[in-house]
């Protein structure tokens, strides 16, 4: 795919983590959104425990996934399944992850394998959480992002540290009905600032940038050639 096409798909298309579709945002107010309930739990799970671990620590090479912390997704949110050693946290986010307007943020197809570093699971594994179990309270949408909002401003929630990243780079990973498993990259958290110091967004920049208002941060997305597994990702997929 031409560079072009790539920073469309991107600026217009892919928020994950959270951010799964800054173009869908402005889509949905125009056409009925696919999902528009929280579809029965047990499409969410992952049936087997072995597999959703197994899933989550594709996120990130082996070299830093076998020492990592594992979570999984259960009846009442998520849970350590494996202990860590070096800091690292992975996980397979679902699709609430995402905005509240982002037409799929019902999706229960979305399976995002994540693996943050220290500095972002302090910061990002909390809030999943939070986002997690106050969805399967039977909150609404607006009633969780209310919640996360006083949250942070009671300081109950982490304050985003410096040096906060994440590995995406599962080729098992379904990120959107448009984007599918999207294509290998790295992320870095920052708290809420111009995207253009970073020179992101700029014809022929490697680095694409979101802002997330939601959870107070900009994104910075750097695709990377590989998959975890150390195979090329298809140029197709730029």
């Amino acid at each position: 795919m031409k560079r072009t096409a790539f920073r469309t798909m991107v600026l217009g298309g892919f928020v994950l983590v959270l951010g799964l579709g800054v173009g869908r945002q402005a889509r949905a107010q125009v056409a009925k959104a696919p999902y528009p309930n929280m579809a029965p739990l047990d499409q969410y799970l992952i049936a087997d425990r072995d597999a959703e671990i197994a899933l989550a620590r594709s996120a990130a090479p082996e070299s830093i996934s076998r020492d990592a912390e594992v979570l999984v997704l259960g009846r009442h949110g998520y849970e350590i399944a494996v202990k860590g050693k070096n800091g690292f946290v992975c996980i397979v986010e679902r699709s609430w992850t995402t905005e509240i307007s982002d037409p799929e943020f019902w999706n229960p197809k979305v399976r995002a394998p994540i693996c943050f570093n220290a500095p972002a699971a302090r910061f990002n594994v909390p809030l999943t959480i939070k986002k997690t179990e106050l969805l399967l309270a039977g909150l609404s949408k607006t009633q969780m992002v209310d919640n996360i909002n006083t949250a942070f401003d009671k300081k109950d929630l982490p304050t985003l540290e410096p040096g906060a990243m994440c590995y995406m780079l599962s080729r098992q990973g379904y990120l959107s009905d448009r984007d599918g498993h999207w294509h290998p990259h790295l992320m870095f958290f920052i708290p809420q600032t111009d995207e253009k110091a970073w020179g992101a967004n700029l014809p022929d920049s490697p680095i694409f940038a979101l802002k997330d208002a939601q959870d107070r941060l900009t994104l910075f997305l750097i695709p990377v050639a590989k998959w975890s597994d150390g195979t090329v990702a298809p140029a197709e997929s730029h």
